[in-house]
């Protein structure tokens, strides 16, 4: 077990080196047989031919210096990561639910403890709290609820990125989502199956009210159209 460990970390510190090495070998030029010339054939080379004969283009890769300062940039962090800071701390939260456009909306609380993972790269999200499940006799009943969430700016792809799990079910929700500075407003896309052959497109609305207050819609595509099926109020605790 130890030397599994030993030689999994090294793996990880030596991926970008492994990267680059890869990297190399694809621009090395594979090896071919010389052509056979026309004059050991004991024919001429004609002019024209040699003057018409193709030049190879310049290559357009990055070198391996070049790779690395990018790979060294697409790292570091920027004022992206720390507008999801805004959102850090411990929350409590009132939750409404929309079962249906005609049914009665259903609420319950909770509580959200959100932290920032690797310098401030990612934040990552603990949510419990109580919602309305039908029972053995078909009654709604209080169940226990717990959620998790990882959220980032990606560099690469120029987007936010959220991924969320919860108790409820066995998949992972991915999300991809950008920021209105003038709404104070993160919006992220993405789509769910919550059943076999029924995915649905979704979309997640976080607006900051102030350094204390925020709140999460969450719609889904109902034959087109945006439905909200989710609201969330979050205070943050004292």
């Amino acid at each position: 077990m130890k030397t599994r460990s030993v030689s999994t970390a090294a793996f990880i510190f030596a991926w970008p080196f492994l990267l680059l090495a890869s990297h190399s070998l694809a621009q090395e030029p594979a090896l071919s047989p010389a052509p056979e010339s026309p004059s050991s054939r004991g024919l001429e080379t004609p002019a024209a031919a040699v003057a018409t004969s193709p030049i190879a283009a310049p290559s357009t890769q990055p070198n391996d210096a070049e790779m690395m300062q990018q790979m060294m940039e697409l790292s570091k962090l920027n004022e992206n990561h720390k507008l999801l800071g805004q959102l850090a701390g411990s929350w409590s939260y009132t939750v409404t639910l929309w079962m249906a456009p005609d049914a009665p909306p259903m609420k319950s609380a909770g509580t959200e403890t959100r932290r920032a993972m690797m310098n401030g790269r990612y934040y990552m999200a603990d949510v419990l709290g109580k919602i309305k499940m039908p029972g053995a006799d078909g009654k709604l009943k209080d169940a226990d609820f717990k959620g998790m969430s990882l959220e980032g700016y990606d560099n690469a792809k120029k987007k936010f990125v959220s991924a969320w799990i919860d108790n409820m079910g066995t998949g992972i929700i991915m999300l991809e989502g950008s920021y209105d500075e003038a709404a104070k407003t993160f919006t992220y896309d993405g789509e769910e199956e919550m059943m076999p052959g029924t995915k649905t497109k979704v979309r997640q609305v976080i607006k900051i009210v102030d350094k204390d207050h925020h709140t999460l819609e969450w719609y889904e595509d109902h034959g087109g159209q945006q439905v909200k099926t989710m609201e969330i109020e979050y205070t943050r605790k004292k």
